[in-house]
């Protein structure tokens, strides 16, 4: 009986210690298991998080080429990175100067793509073809360009290629307008055109011009210039001629504008510029656009083209939406402008700014 009572102990005592192990067992089971299962989900959460935060963070490199440096391009400039930051985006510049040589141009655009910059911004017609030149591959935004077909930029402003389009800096009846307006007011007169024939915006313009003249009272003389130093003299050269000068949106003159606004007020003649920054640099009259808008748009779209929206493709060159007469009454005086009343209705006036 004994013997059978200790069997019995024995029985139960091992019994139980099975019992504990097994337990044991499954809640280790069941504590690793829960334990691998939130440690998978917590890595996967922190990886989205990081992806998205990278996203969120990601810093685009844009490259930006200018021809030259004066208050119309840079005002370009300026817009174009406003409407970028508007945007949300955040983006390092890599912005060079060409100092008026297309052979400087033409290294800054291969030195980007050699860069592997997210996007190229073209401030000029001579920007935009050393960009197109150096790559098929990288997006280029341009603006600051008068005749994008003519120069070679694009196809067709609908279709403008597949990795290139921009906003254009001449509205299509400005030259016209402008033409139109020294008919009405200084009929008869001869117009003194300086421009330099080695930039294709300026030659598409100057054409323009002879064209409008046609079949009105109105006549041109011309003086063309290769560089910035060579303006003063050539605007000399058509004094006795010219009873307007019109100086239209080209870099190299607009670069040297003073020079011009001196002869101007030293002989009295009206100076005629191709946009407002020039009025306010001591043009008398434009019909113009606004470069910091044209410059704003063209933010605009590369912020489709960065956040994979569009392409440049999917995106036609633009035109100005508008323009506006401004007058600068400071340099009509100077350069001895009988005053009309009419513009006092049409015109905005601008003051002249300054040089620091």
């Amino acid at each position: 009986m004994k013997k059978n009572l200790l069997l019995l102990l024995i029985i139960a005592f091992f019994s139980v210690l099975v019992l504990a192990a097994c337990g044991t067992s499954n809640e280790t089971d069941n504590t690793n298991g829960g334990s691998g299962s939130d440690a998978e989900e917590t890595e996967d959460n922190t990886e989205t998080e990081e992806e998205e935060a990278a996203s969120d963070d990601e810093v685009y490199q844009i490259g930006a080429t200018q021809i030259v440096e004066h208050p119309s391009l840079d005002a370009a400039f300026e817009g174009f990175k406003e409407a970028i930051a508007d945007a949300g985006l955040e983006a390092e510049y890599d912005f060079q100067s060409a100092q008026n040589d297309q052979n400087n141009a033409s290294t800054i655009a291969n030195n980007f793509v050699a860069d592997g910059v997210d996007l190229i911004f073209a401030n000029s017609t001579p920007s935009a073809q050393s960009a197109l030149q150096a790559t098929s591959d990288i997006p280029i935004l341009f603006t600051s360009v008068t005749d994008a077909v003519e120069s070679g930029l694009v196809e067709s402003l609908d279709q403008p290629g597949e990795n290139i389009t921009g906003v254009l800096d001449l509205h299509p009846d400005s030259v016209t307008r402008t033409v139109k307006f020294i008919e009405n007011y200084f009929e008869g007169a001869t117009i003194g055109l300086v421009y330099s024939a080695g930039e294709a915006n300026s030659v598409a313009q100057i054409e323009a011009v002879n064209e409008a003249v046609e079949g009105t009272s109105l006549s041109t003389t011309e003086a063309t210039v290769g560089n910035s130093s060579e303006v003063q003299q050539a605007t000399n050269s058509l004094v006795g001629d010219a009873d307007v000068f019109f100086i239209i949106t080209d870099n190299t003159v607009v670069s040297a504008l003073e020079t011009v606004v001196s002869v101007a007020e030293e002989q009295g003649i009206p100076l005629f510029v191709g946009e407002p920054d020039s009025v306010q640099r001591g043009g008398f009259a434009t019909f113009g656009i606004d470069y910091h808008t044209i410059g704003y748009r063209t933010g605009e779209m590369a912020v489709e083209v960065l956040t994979g929206d569009k392409t440049t493709a999917d995106i036609p060159v633009e035109v100005p939406p508008s323009m506006q007469l401004f007058i600068n009454k400071e340099a009509a005086e100077a350069q001895g402008v009988e005053w009309n009343e009419d513009w006092d209705e049409d015109a905005e006036f601008l003051e002249t700014t300054e040089e620091e």
